[in-house]
């Protein structure tokens, strides 16, 4: 594969120059509020306008008034199942073109989100948004001076009738690309379309023309994979003139230590929040300064406290009234017809103008099967202490609900990095008393119930390096946008996930 004609990036810096003014200039308060009130009149003669008076609606708290909070099951059962796959003026106006397949991580279920074409658009001018921020620190950036390689799901799409498409959301971004930009692109067409993962990821080892790409895209857990075998094939770094890293849809910590050794020298590493719903927010600044939330790109958000999602009337709060320090769930209403959406993720907000957030986890991706309450953010920080103390490096983990008799307790399934440790006997205890340590810490609810006796002391099992993978592949799940589910809060799913993975581990055996 041959380079792009030409060094785009002096294009792009001209392109996002004025944009990332407006960026610093704009109020995120009028912002939001003229977006919200820009979707509502265009969705105001759709079925569900038209059900929840949209045009009667002239301001946010209006809005929240007459829209309550709905999950994705309330949307699919009330709005989309009966007439799917065409949803003509049913919550967005005219004809749904695109279904985007979600992985169901939490929920085990797969999920069929709405996009339209200005979602599309809005995702597309996003993503120029990330780069944006990217040249205005770095100037001198010549990262279009090659190929941006973007590791995603298959871009083959189904087609459920005429005009109406599903299929992986890359697939989906892929289609309304224009076409100039594929000089710039990798992978091209024939392997973008392979589904079969594992096939995927070896041909784009050997066709990758390492030399040459400037950007890589892509979940960090599959990123790794996918470093490795180019370094098993190129040598280090794999990718030489890598000038970018973008990452997102997994934590960034329990990948980072481990990603870094492949980049080069000098290589910049930024996160983003995308969304099968809506591109959410994008880093602005360096690594743990925050995401900058995304105000004028098709989505309005509400934030609700997570301790207050399952009340009645939860407080919903906006970019006029967020605060920093609080543990919030996202609400999304977008330019795809979705109204005051739960999302399913959960945010910290460090500043307010701009709104700048942090992602903590998800909603269902918390513990509290015995009261202990434990958040997503917790979990995760609290088992890479332990792990770091016995120098063990965590490839992938899950964790779900036990019984011993009556009393309760956590089981923890998790893989190390490379190859089980010898002592791997003697090192469990060791790591089981670390991790309870570390809990105990972090969570006063967890310590309760600790000392109270309710809480047993939790169990691991250490899984040999490929168990989670080969899961993933079962379930038809390997790959592109589909992670590894932290946790699994409903026994019986977890029961059942574990007995799997360890028939896996004794086949690895």
């Amino acid at each position: 594969m041959t380079g792009p004609p030409f060094d785009a990036t002096p294009l792009l810096h001209l392109a996002t120059r004025r944009r990332i003014a407006r960026l610093l200039a704009m109020n995120p308060v009028t912002t939001q509020e003229i977006l919200l009130l820009r979707l509502v009149r265009r969705a105001a003669r759709t079925r569900f306008g038209m059900a929840h008076g949209f045009g009667r609606i002239g301001s946010v708290a209006e809005f929240q008034a007459r829209v309550p909070l709905r999950r994705y099951e309330q949307f699919w059962e009330e709005w989309w199942r009966e007439p799917y796959p065409v949803l003509r003026n049913i919550t967005w106006p005219g004809r749904l073109p695109y279904f985007a397949l979600s992985s169901g991580t939490t929920s085990g279920r797969t999920k069929y989100i709405p996009v339209t074409r200005e979602m599309v658009r809005a995702n597309r001018g996003a993503a120029v948004d990330a780069l944006g921020w990217y040249l205005h620190a770095n100037p001198r950036s010549r990262v279009f001076g090659g190929l941006s390689f973007m590791l995603g799901g298959s871009t083959a799409l189904e087609r459920l009738a005429p005009g109406v498409r599903q299929g992986d959301l890359s697939g989906i971004a892929a289609v309304e690309v224009p076409g100039f930009l594929a000089a710039w692109s990798f992978p091209p067409r024939r392997l973008a379309l392979l589904a079969d993962w594992d096939r995927k990821l070896a041909a784009l080892a050997e066709a990758a023309p390492a030399g040459r790409i400037r950007v890589l895209t892509g979940t960090p857990s599959w990123l790794l994979v996918l470093l490795e075998r180019l370094a098993a094939r190129h040598g280090h770094p794999p990718l030489p003139a890598l000038e970018l890293l973008v990452h997102g849809g997994v934590a960034w910590a329990p990948y980072r230590d481990r990603l870094l050794p492949y980049l080069p020298a000098g290589c910049a590493t930024r996160e983003v929040y995308p969304a099968s719903e809506g591109f959410v927010a994008i880093a602005d600044r360096g690594e743990g300064e925050g995401l900058r939330l995304n105000l004028d790109r098709g989505c309005f958000f509400e934030f609700v406290p997570l301790a207050e999602l399952e009340a009645p009337n939860p407080r919903r709060h906006w970019a006029a009234s967020i605060e920093t320090g609080i543990e919030y769930a996202v609400v999304v209403s977008s330019c795809a017809g979705l109204w005051a959406y739960v999302l399913g993720d959960t945010v910290r907000f460090l500043d307010r103008s701009p709104p700048r957030l942090l992602v903590t986890g998800r909603t269902s991706y918390s513990l509290s099967a015995f009261g202990e309450h434990l958040t997503g953010e917790e979990i995760d920080a609290a088992l890479l202490e332990a792990a770091a103390s016995q120098r063990i490096a965590v490839a992938e983990y899950t964790v779900g609900p036990a019984f011993h008799g009556t009393r309760g307790l956590h089981r923890w399934l998790l893989e190390p990095a490379g190859a089980l440790p010898d002592d791997a006997t003697r090192l469990t205890p060791r790591l089981v008393a670390a991790l309870d340590a570390a809990l105990t810490r972090r969570n006063d609810d967890y310590a309760a119930h600790r000392q109270a006796g309710q809480l047993g002391a939790p169990e691991m099992v250490l899984l040999r390096q490929g168990s989670f993978a080969a899961w993933m592949r079962e379930q038809g799940k390997l790959g592109g946008q589909h992670k590894v589910p932290r946790v699994i809060a409903d026994p019986d799913r977890f029961a059942a996930a574990e007995a799997v993975l360890e028939a896996l581990n004794r086949a690895a055996g």
